[in-house]
């Protein structure tokens, strides 16, 4: 078992935990009206163990059809739904929207429009591996070259990842918006940059 931290303590509305690696793998736990949507989730006891807390589990958003990560067996643990890359959820807020559609990488963001919350799994994160020194968020490096600019269209106030840390506030928005304008003028850094991230 790695080890795993809780962060970005919502409240009433959830929280986040991060597995202690170069990756960063981040999963979420989003509650509303007494139930519980895990996004993503890795098999992490301290983190599974407080989703009584917030209420009754509702069922595993998995938004990136390649990496599965523990979503299958958590969601036949919990006795809820497992759904890949949907397009619709019934019973909850939650919009979603293609981000990358391929038959390699299929990729959708959530969308909270009462609480401005993004989820966006693959596509940007705010690890080292996808910020590489420029910015707080960055384009995984296999989009640079075509980043996925549907992401502009949201100004979220909670913008969570897959890989890092969550952003909030104003710099939220802002800092999505800047990782897909500097996509592509980061593409050097990252190349740069591969050789330390290996060694880590």
């Amino acid at each position: 078992m790695t080890s795993a931290s809780l962060c970005d303590d919502r409240g009433a509305t959830g929280f986040s935990w991060t597995i202690d690696e170069l990756m960063q793998r981040t999963s979420h736990a989003l509650a509303v009206d007494g139930r519980v949507w895990l996004i993503d989730p890795t098999d992490e006891p301290i983190a599974l163990s407080r989703i009584a807390e917030l209420g009754e589990p509702a069922g595993v958003l998995q938004l990136l059809d390649r990496h599965g990560r523990d979503c299958e067996a958590v969601a036949e643990r919990l006795g809820v739904a497992h759904h890949v890359c949907p397009a619709t959820v019934s019973g909850t807020p939650f919009a979603f929207h293609r981000l990358t559609w391929r038959p390699w990488w299929r990729e959708v963001a959530l969308w909270w429009e009462a609480e401005r919350l993004l989820v966006v799994p693959e596509a940007v994160g705010t690890g080292r591996y996808f910020t590489v020194g420029r910015g707080v968020v960055g384009v995984h490096p296999m989009l640079r070259l075509m980043p996925p600019r549907r992401l502009l269209h949201f100004t979220p106030h909670t913008l969570l990842v897959g890989h890092g840390r969550a952003v909030r506030g104003d710099q939220a928005s802002d800092s999505l918006h800047a990782a897909i304008a500097d996509a592509r003028r980061g593409i050097p850094a990252v190349v740069r940059s591969i050789p330390s991230l290996r060694h880590r």
